[in-house]
């Protein structure tokens, strides 16, 4: 069954992600509007085509750029780029602009501090009358801004997932279909936290054997705590949950495996505060409320809290007993 794309989409947030969702929409055909927060941002973007979250990428003029949040939610389908931990506060803040039954997409990845919410579960509570849906994957913003090939999930209940994939898919980024908004929401979250972990064992010069070893079984305790959530086991396996932790765990344009990498060489991270550093705590709470056992989290959530040291964490998660692999 074909569905047609939405003819206006509007991106809310221009920090790398939303300045490259904004292409990816323009590429695909859509009328394109990008909400600014910051007025220098926006002042540089109309005058000179030029984002300074993303510096030597050049925006073309067909895109919209704007202040007003009122008028970019006038759109047919907004996508909501914001840091998880203030997800909540902009869905309150956005929710007397829209229409019952806008499509919001959540395009952020983390839990929510204090609640142990997953984002889209955030987004239930804050916007009800919203058609949620949460976009995810293996996706670096600079490559997606560069037109580099690159695929991620989309999920949201009903015709709606299907109706966004044809709104945003191109020759350049293609998103996959899926109704499993927990699964997708999960494992965007918990790869920043599992990242981490590979960067400290990185910095430490363990090796790459320790390390594929602990993505792996990174990856055990991701899809233990996704079945208790009701995730669907291939959401786990594909893009937004195995692809997007083996790319996160990886790479060192990686915030969070970069983050890690500084931790394991003793170094104060620079730059931006990686988002698994909020998320690592909240995922262990979940997982503690639901009686799940997941000790790389855990050690990872402790040495970020200092009370573990990174040659402690890696000789808790090494020296663990023996036990059948599952």
């Amino acid at each position: 069954m074909s569905v047609s794309p939405f003819s206006h989409i509007a991106v809310l947030g221009a920090g790398a992600w939303g300045t490259a969702l904004a292409l990816a929409s323009l590429a695909a055909g859509r009328k394109t509007t990008l909400w600014v927060r910051e007025d220098d941002v926006l002042a540089s973007i109309k005058a000179r085509g030029e984002n300074r979250f993303l510096p030597g990428v050049t925006l073309p003029k067909e895109l919209i750029a704007t202040g007003d949040l009122a008028e970019a939610a006038k759109a047919d389908a907004l996508l909501l780029v914001v840091p998880a931990q203030v997800l909540h506060g902009f869905a309150d803040r956005l929710q007397p602009l829209i229409a019952t039954g806008t499509p919001l997409v959540i395009c952020a990845k983390g839990i929510e501090q204090g609640s142990g919410k997953l984002v889209t579960e955030v987004l239930a509570e804050a916007a009800p009358q919203a058609a949620a849906a949460i976009l995810s994957g293996p996706s670096f913003a600079r490559d997606v801004a560069r037109g580099l090939p690159t695929a991620v999930t989309i999920a949201a209940k009903g015709d709606l997932a299907a109706q966004l994939q044809a709104s945003l898919g191109s020759a350049t980024f293609r998103p996959y279909a899926s109704d499993d908004l927990t699964g997708v929401a999960l494992g965007g979250a918990a790869k920043n936290v599992y990242a981490i972990a590979c960067g400290v064992v990185e910095g430490m010069g363990l090796g790459e054997n320790a390390r594929a070893a602990l993505l792996a079984r990174s990856f055990a305790e991701l899809a233990r705590l996704g079945e208790a959530l009701g995730a669907k086991r291939e959401t786990l396996m594909g893009l937004s949950g195995l692809g997007d932790l083996v790319l996160t765990a990886t790479s060192k344009s990686s915030r969070n495996f970069s983050f890690g990498v500084a931790l394991g060489e003793g170094k104060a991270p620079a730059g931006a505060l990686a988002e698994g550093v909020d998320t690592a705590p909240a995922l262990v709470a979940r997982a503690k409320a639901m009686n799940i056992e997941m000790p790389i989290a855990e050690a990872v959530a402790d040495l970020l809290s200092g009370a573990l040291p990174p040659g402690e964490a890696v000789m808790r998660l090494m020296g663990r007993p023996l036990k059948a692999e599952k």
